[in-house]
């Protein structure tokens, strides 16, 4: 049995692109890092002055928001290392990690207001709506910022993304405290407080479930978003030359990515290497599939299952 490989890599190499954009989401990520953390102490500390759990939950928000920040900043940094020895990939996949663990932070913060807002519209407790007010508006000017700021780069990388998610929350929150903060000023409704509280974390667990579910499906190298596998088999049986496919795999290191294997039945031994390169350059051109190998086979070698034309 004749065997043969090949090997199509991105331009370049593939780091220098990923290390710009690596460096960009790292200088806005400490902006809005040190933007969050300087609120987080100030939101906190309102809290607890004027007793109200709406704000407690805007700042158990903002601090998931500083933890996440932080993390995705370490997570970024250290993804730029370049793959040696034992980490054969590098270290992007350290990112999605990351992003994994900003979205267990998330749920565990939202039941906690949960059940703590259940436990307060039941036995309301006085709160000093003017200063909720002002530490609310405050906030939302930070989450604004904040938000513009990592705007730019939450399409490229799922950390960005899920810091994005999480200040969106925020804005979202502080909005919401602001509206209470003022309805309980005309209207002396102390249990406005634990409803919106309640209302912040119900919003923003289906959107810490989005981000829980895309990066599992990473971790579990699953197909990447946006590819029909079904379609690139059939892309790749309509080659010329080619009898047979099987062993086809397609995953992603860090979401922004697709790196792929397969195994290629040849018709003619002699044609391995031309059939190869065709494969190839079809799945770059039709599939943007950039760094992947191709073993070409003139008969199958029997691992897995087969598919012929």
């Amino acid at each position: 049995m004749a065997a043969d490989h090949n090997h199509a890599h991105e331009p370049g190499g593939g780091h220098s692109g990923h290390n710009h954009g690596a460096g960009a989401s790292s200088k806005r990520l400490g902006i809005a890092l040190a933007l969050t953390t300087a609120f987080l102490i100030a939101e906190t500390v309102g809290a607890i002055a004027f007793d109200s759990l709406a704000l407690l939950s805007d700042a158990a928000h903002m601090f998931t928001d500083s933890a996440a920040l932080a993390i995705a900043l370490a997570a970024v940094r250290i993804g730029q290392r370049p793959p040696d020895d034992k980490r054969t990939f590098g270290y992007r996949r350290f990112e999605i990690l990351a992003a994994a663990f900003n979205a267990v932070l998330l749920f565990v913060v939202a039941g906690y207001v949960l059940v703590e807002g259940v436990g307060r519209f039941f036995d309301p407790r006085p709160v000093e709506s003017l200063g909720m007010l002002a530490v609310a508006a405050a906030g939302l000017v930070i989450n604004l910022i904040s938000m513009r700021i990592l705007a730019g780069g939450k399409d490229s990388s799922l950390n960005v993304k899920g810091a994005y998610l999480e200040v969106w929350a925020d804005m979202l929150g502080s909005i919401g405290v602001i509206g209470a903060a003022i309805a309980i000023y005309f209207t002396g409704y102390y249990w406005i407080d634990p409803i919106v509280a309640i209302a912040i974390g119900l919003w923003v667990l289906p959107r810490t479930w989005i981000l829980l579910r895309d990066t599992t499906h990473i971790l579990l190298q699953g197909v990447p978003r946006g590819f029909d596998l079904k379609a690139i088999r059939s892309a790749m049986l309509d080659v010329e030359g080619v009898s047979g496919v099987h062993d086809l795999h397609l995953w992603s290191i860090a979401g922004d990515d697709a790196s792929l294997t397969v195994h290629v039945i040849v018709d003619n031994e002699r044609e391995l290497d031309a059939v190869r390169q065709a494969a190839a350059n079809m799945l770059a051109s039709r599939f943007d599939i950039r760094h992947a190998t191709i073993q070409t086979e003139a008969e199958p070698c029997g691992d897995g299952e087969e598919l012929h034309d």
